[in-house]
């Protein structure tokens, strides 16, 4: 894991001092070292966390003709094997390093290396050969690459930061970016909340010649079977390949790395498999990390004692309370660099800095594994919906939506009702999008309270089913919401917000087995029946694992990764920050909001202390607070304020010509 940051620049040579400011904010992504590389075109920089062949993978990297220079940010896991394929095609290897077999594949395959590729990345290469600059980001967006245009110049980075040291690059929220955050919890790729500022969708590469505007071109997408169809076997078979792709994943993970890797437990299915995966096929001493609430309706410490005893790992964990959330939540905000809509991110920012004050600087966590396998209600409630669908009139249909709830059932005279006005709405049962509709209009709600100077859309939730591919219409219901997820909550919130984000604030690398490429293609062709089997969630994984996770996990409901949400901005312990960037001059300057709304949501909060909120009003001041601290950090009037020069790079290679 690093920081990686460059110019493209055809009609002057780059300026070096830009591209060591660019590096600068991204020091707490690669604290190891740092390296530059320039020419009469392009400059590639690089802040580097040492984790495979630390004393030789030095950045950016070129193959033995200086043709080809990379810079990158991840893990290529098959690098092993993929350096053995070259070397029998004649390339020639200085390193031990994932970073040059990328170099040699790219002079080898071209963009063909990408399908080969698995792993996790972001990353740059410039071919002096065809004067191209290239982009690429893996397959589900683990890792993020930014770029904005300024003239004929291209800037990029891991971080929309780094792109904002330089002066001449515009300062603004996008609109249509809120709009999409305020409906699907982040941003669509390639859009992003800063207006001009772009990132490269998961899955694709961009290839820039000339100062002309990047081509975009797809090497993958999710893609599943016909309705009904699906790789041939029964339960037990799928189950056992399940099982075998999740092993080998996990061991890839946690074995390819040279310096130490520990292990998330969260109390669900999920990190427990890949916890025991690690115990029982490979020969490391395992340390596990969880996170914990003072709060007993969020805490999850039973389950994860459970674990660690039955694993026998060497664990630690951090108890997290609303104030600590109040506390590190513009630290929170300025490293997610988008609006949120939980506080949920908080306290794994806490648990990473955790990790590293243990001495560790990888963890393996089980992120991925709802969306691949079929593990959120989202799913079990368009089952229903999509039966309740085929009668929207009939009322004994209407009450299947007990069977996702069961205490609904315990007050009939309120249930009907209830599922009516939330679960009821939008039932066409020719919608592409049925598994989505109600999260989408409740959290929609929220841009109501948008200024009258914020001009939307109001197509965000069109405009994605726009983009859905053709042959999603003869997919099952299911792969349609699988798809919906892993094109905007996985790769916007889970695995940017929620994830790398906050592991890279604190300098450690996550690394995600259920996200593996052969695990992705296995999934991708089982039948949606076996992975939602009736209203099962994740069944095929219970049942692969059912040796080494107890049953009190595999039985467990669902329960989503909460964190505490307005209790920590208001009350006795509210941080001193709430009132400066709510303040009525703050939302003036920012003129995202209106101020009457935010003032009415604030007093509202304050009489309930936070804690008598409901769910929408607890989105909308999250929402408030995260877009005034995004403005006061990014776009404000005190915005610019210069980073700290990194040290002294460690490799820096300055030549007009090679």
């Amino acid at each position: 894991m690093c920081g990686i940051a460059g110019i493209h620049s055809p009609g002057a040579r780059p300026d070096a001092d830009l591209l060591l400011d660019m590096m600068a904010t991204l020091g707490h992504r690669g604290p190891d070292g740092s390296g530059w590389y320039r020419d009469e075109t392009v400059a590639l920089g690089h802040t580097r966390l040492a984790i495979i062949d630390p004393s030789a993978g030095v950045q950016p990297m070129c193959g033995e003709r200086e043709e080809v220079w990379v810079t990158f940010n991840g893990e290529i896991f098959n690098y092993v094997e993929l350096r053995a394929q070259l070397r029998d095609r004649g390339h020639e290897f200085r390193t031990h390093s994932d970073t040059e077999v990328i170099v040699h594949a790219w002079e080898e395959w071209g963009p063909g290396c990408f399908e080969r590729f698995n792993g996790q990345w972001a990353l740059a290469i410039w071919d002096r050969r065809t004067r191209e600059l290239v982009l690429s980001r893996d397959r589900l967006g683990v890792r993020p690459l930014h770029h904005v245009r300024v003239g004929d110049r291209l800037l990029f980075a891991s971080e929309v930061k780094a792109l904002f040291r330089d002066p001449q690059v515009p300062r603004a929220f996008d609109p249509v970016g809120l709009e999409e955050v305020l409906t699907f919890w982040s941003t669509v790729a390639p859009r992003t909340v800063f207006a001009g500022v772009a990132q490269v969708r998961p899955g694709t590469y961009v290839v820039f010649r000339d100062g002309a505007p990047g081509v975009s071109h797809t090497y993958f997408e999710p893609t599943f079977p016909e309705r009904g169809q699906g790789s041939p076997g029964d339960l037990d078979a799928h189950a056992a390949g399940l099982r075998e792709a999740v092993i080998e994943a996990t061991r890839l993970r946690f074995e390819r790395s040279d310096v130490p890797v520990g292990a998330y437990l969260s109390g669900g299915i999920d990190s427990a498999v890949t916890a025991a995966v690690i115990r029982s096929f490979t020969d490391a001493d395992l340390h596990t990390f969880s996170l914990r609430f003072a709060d007993a309706e969020y805490d999850e410490g039973d389950h994860q004692a459970l674990m660690t005893r039955r694993l026998g790992t060497t664990h630690r964990d951090i108890v997290v309370s609303h104030r600590d959330i109040g506390v590190v939540f513009p630290e929170v905000v300025r490293h997610a660099e988008t609006p949120l809509l939980r506080t949920a991110p908080a306290p794994m920012y806490l648990l990473s800095r955790l990790v590293r004050d243990s001495g560790y600087k990888v963890v393996v966590t089980g992120e991925g594994s709802d969306e691949v396998l079929a593990g959120y209600d989202i799913f079990r409630e368009a089952k229903v919906r999509e039966f309740w669908a085929r009668d929207p009139g009939s009322g004994l249909r209407a009450r299947a939506v007990e069977l996702l709830y069961p205490w609904l059932g315990r007050n009939p005279n309120q249930a009907p009702a209830f599922a009516q006005s939330f679960f009821g709405r939008n039932l066409d049962a020719d919608d592409p999008a049925l598994s989505h509709r109600p999260r989408w209009d409740s959290t929609g709600a929220l841009t109501a309270m948008l200024s009258d100077d914020v001009v939307t859309t109001g197509r965000a939730a069109e405009e994605l089913v726009d983009r859905m591919p053709a042959e999603a219409a003869g997919w099952d219901g299911l792969s349609r919401a699988q798809w919906l997820e892993m094109t905007t909550l996985l790769p916007g919130y889970i695995l940017a917000s929620q994830g790398d984000r906050m592991l890279m604030a604190n300098s450690i690398e996550g690394r995600f087995p259920f996200l593996d490429a052969e695990v992705l293609a296995y999934a991708g062709r089982l039948p949606a029946r076996h992975k939602l089997l009736g209203l099962d969630e994740k069944h095929l994984l219970k049942r692969a694992f059912a040796d080494l996770v107890p049953e009190e996990i595999r039985s467990r409901p669902k329960q989503p990764y909460r964190a505490p949400d307005a209790s920590g901005f208001v009350g006795e312990d509210a941080p001193d920050w709430v009132g400066e960037v709510t303040s009525p001059e703050a939302v003036l300057e920012a003129g995202v909001f209106k101020p009457a709304v935010v003032d009415g949501l604030l007093a509202k909060s304050r009489r309930s202390r936070g804690r008598a909120l409901s769910n929408t009003d607890s989105m909308r001041l999250a929402a408030v607070l995260s877009v005034q601290l995004l403005h006061h950090q990014f776009l404000g009037r005190e915005a610019a304020s210069s980073p700290a020069r990194p040290p002294t790079p460690t490799t820096v290679m300055d030549a007009v010509t090679l």
